[in-house]
């Protein structure tokens, strides 16, 4: 039935309402006549929408595209074509119907309707959803299903655009709902089952998701939770315990696992995004089955999954079982498990982003509604602007370029009886690294190579004597006292007597930088060989006047910095770990 034939507005399905809009390509929400009821009100043609008014300042008309805010005769506190008074100019001709062309020259102007891409996390899934949106109301609707929880200077306050990001996705074995009293333990907490660090580059060419296998011993640091009265816990230290106690055990908070990820990588978690085993149920439901593939048959009854070799799509309690399984593949342990869960989340993906799903409006409501309703994350990215944001800026990374990686580990040599693991000592430095330092895992683009081809050029050329070299040193986030260390051993150990000390910087720096203007370039090259920096952190720009008004290169250093004397060139080169990508399909063995 259509929409706006229905008796009242509780039984109109959202679903209904979408209108492909032949003039745009995208869908449109396509709201029932004035005279029947809708939950959410339609906008008059050639007014603000809900969105626009409600994020625009009150009574403040918006400037349409091209138009100057200041032009001569333009009223600046116009109230708008909603509110009495003296009109100030022309009102807009109204939208032409779908399939009706205008009359004017020029492409047609775009919807209003807004793309949104929900990157979210379940037990096993790291899922793409696409949901289109024009309502205000809607959108807030959304952002109502999305739970929230306060992990304190764990995680970042908010969002940036411009800079690489870390998203901490876990699935916890906590049990709700119905129909899961066959999964987990069902006197659970909620620990951190299913673990996967999502480093998406700066430069939006690659992203890693790194999977942190729950048996992994480490030492979890202490922590603060806060509690549902609004006091905070302090939660002592724990030396040597599974990497999943992280998250429920002695009431530890998803803070706490991200301080954990901290302290074992090194890498800083932004942000978190948690669900647990519904999440898998609902999202694959909603999209109609995700598609895998077995290299051989698998009858497993812990899980109660069974399915023959080859082809299939699955959905709901059976995808469920298939990421649960631990018991059918390689050597039947944890470590197994996460690659076909890996396999399972690369097809999802693709599921969630084709054109069979980016096409129907009765999928997109649903993914959104499941995408939503099965999330818990962080105050910082808690509303739906913010993921917004975030997932178009998943979206520019294709897929092949999304690698799925482990921690490399070895059997925990303190047991006779191998049920757990540590970190690989000669392999799993490098690949944390490579993280950290924004290396791609996967070949990128012609375009970064030429870059960093660029920044490579800057240590290319002459070098000055080290007696030559002027320069002020800044501390930018290094240890106490590191400033003075260098200022000591340039000075003593490698002759760099026109140096001098100037304290702190003005703010801190992730990074060691070099600062140096055109005409000092062989004296930067120079200081960048003794300190071991790579092209990266030389900044040609401008130096600063030394104490004796003297032209002098500035060193900050950084967090990196690891000591005087201590090369700080990071690798390049991601180390050659097992790994696959989201762009294919790979049978489960």
């Amino acid at each position: 039935m259509d929409a706006q034939g229905r008796g009242r507005a509780d039984d109109i399905d959202p679903a209904d309402q979408w209108v492909l809009n032949p003039n745009t390509g995208e869908y449109e929400l396509r709201l029932p006549p004035s005279g029947a009821q809708s939950g959410v009100p339609r906008p008059r043609r050639g007014s603000p929408s809900a969105a626009t008014r409600t994020r625009g300042a009150p009574g403040r008309d918006r400037a349409a595209p091209g138009r100057d805010r200041d032009a001569p005769g333009r009223d600046r506190e116009d109230p708008g074509p909603d509110v009495p008074g003296p009109r100030r100019r022309r009102a807009e001709p109204p939208e032409p119907l779908p399939g009706r062309r205008r009359g004017r020259k020029g492409p047609p102007k775009k919807s209003k309707a807004k793309k949104i891409v929900l990157w979210t996390g379940g037990t096993m899934a790291l899922v793409l959803v696409a949901v289109s949106g024009a309502a205000y109301a809607y959108l807030k609707h959304l952002e109502g299903n999305v739970q929230t929880e306060d992990v304190g200077d764990s995680a970042k306050d908010g969002f940036s655009k411009d800079e690489a990001f870390n998203i901490l996705i876990i699935g916890t074995d906590k049990r709700t709902g119905a129909g899961n009293s066959g999964y987990g333990d069902k006197n659970s907490v909620g620990h951190a089952d299913t673990n996967i660090l999502l480093h998406v580059a700066k430069d939006r060419t690659n992203a890693t998701a790194m999977s942190i296998p729950r048996d992994l011993i480490v030492d979890i640091p202490e922590c603060r939770s806060k509690q549902e009265d609004g006091t905070e816990k302090v939660i002592q230290p724990s030396e040597n315990v599974r990497f999943n106690t992280s998250l429920g055990q002695e009431g530890r908070n998803p803070g706490c696992t991200m301080d954990t990820v901290k302290a074992v990588t090194g890498i800083t978690v932004d942000h978190f995004m948690m669900a647990d085993f519904n999440a898998v149920k609902t999202l694959t439901t909603a999209v109609g089955g995700v598609d895998v593939c077995l290299a051989k048959d698998v009858d497993d009854d812990d899980s109660h999954l069974k399915l023959s070799a080859g082809e299939h799509t699955i959905e709901g309690e059976q995808a469920l079982a298939f990421v649960r399984t631990r018991h059918s593949f390689g050597n039947q342990g944890d470590l197994d498990r996460i690659k076909v869960q890996q396999q399972f989340i690369g097809s999802l993906m693709r599921k969630m982003s084709s054109s069979d799903t980016l096409t129907s409006p009765t999928k997109l409501v649903k993914l959104a509604e499941a995408a939503t309703k099965a999330l818990t994350v962080d105050t910082g990215i808690g509303n739906v602007n913010t993921l917004k944001d975030m997932a178009l800026e998943l979206k520019k990374v294709p897929p092949k370029n999304i690698t799925f990686t482990t921690v490399p580990v070895i059997d925990n040599p303190a047991e006779k009886v191998h049920a757990t693991v540590v970190p690989n000592p000669n392999t799993a430095q490098a690949v944390f690294d490579a993280i950290k330092n924004d290396v791609s895992f996967s070949a990128v683009k012609q375009k970064e190579k030429k870059e960093k081809a660029a920044v490579a050029a800057r240590l290319k050329g002459s070098r000055s004597a080290a007696s030559e070299i002027r320069v002020d040193i800044y501390n930018g986030g290094a240890q106490s006292g590191s400033a003075q260390e260098t200022l000591n051993w340039l000075q003593n150990d490698e002759g760099v007597l026109k140096s001098s000390q100037l304290g702190n910087a003005d703010a801190p720096l992730s990074k060691t930088t070099l600062e140096y203007s055109p005409d000092q370039a062989d004296q930067a090259r120079k200081l960048a060989d003794l300190m071991g920096l790579s092209g990266s952190a030389m900044k040609p720009g401008k130096s600063e006047k030394n104490s004796q008004g003297l032209p002098a290169i500035v060193l900050t250093l950084g967090k990196d910095f690891k000591g005087a004397g201590v090369p700080l060139t990071a690798a390049t080169k991601a180390p050659d770990v097992e790994k696959s990508t989201a762009d294919k399909t790979v049978c489960a063995k």
